[in-house]
């Protein structure tokens, strides 16, 4: 078990210090900020979407080491996702950082996501690990952002 978690502290301090997809999106249709007063988080979700699909996703932003390892790997995850999948994910992640997934075969589903299962055990980082989701789901649901290009026509 120890083993674990120390694989899951690495996952963490790598996507802290070399954060992927971090670099604001020029042509992004739609973009969400996020703060969390308590700790200082803050940060920008912008993402594209097609035909229902997130075709690319970034983030810029500072925070702790939890915050910025959960955007990074949220971005790494959600890229090439249909939304329903995304909305799945978002519920399964929030469940596990919550204490509330009850079946590892859940957790299972969120790949290298699982890294912040520990969360759970330290209610006052469950809004740091939850930050970018919370931007995601904000920016996917922003009124009057453009809509997404329809390769159809």
């Amino acid at each position: 078990m120890a083993d674990l978690a120390q694989l899951y502290q690495s996952v963490i301090l790598d996507h802290n210090r070399n954060p992927r997809n971090f670099h604001p999106m020029t042509d992004a249709d739609r973009s969400a900020e996020g703060y969390n007063p308590l700790c200082g988080d803050r940060l920008k979700v912008w993402l594209r979407l097609r035909n229902d699909v997130i075709e690319d996703v970034s983030f810029e932003g500072s925070g702790c080491a939890i915050s910025k390892a959960s955007a990074s790997l949220m971005t790494t995850a959600v890229k090439g996702k249909t939304l329903v999948q995304v909305q799945e994910m978002f519920g399964l992640f929030h469940r596990m950082v919550t204490g509330m997934l009850e079946q590892d075969a859940e957790a299972k589903a969120l790949g290298k996501l699982a890294v912040f299962s520990g969360v759970s055990q330290f209610p006052t980082r469950v809004k740091c690990a939850s930050l970018s989701w919370h931007a995601l789901r904000n920016a996917l649901a922003t009124p009057g952002a453009k809509p997404p290009v329809s390769e159809e026509g």
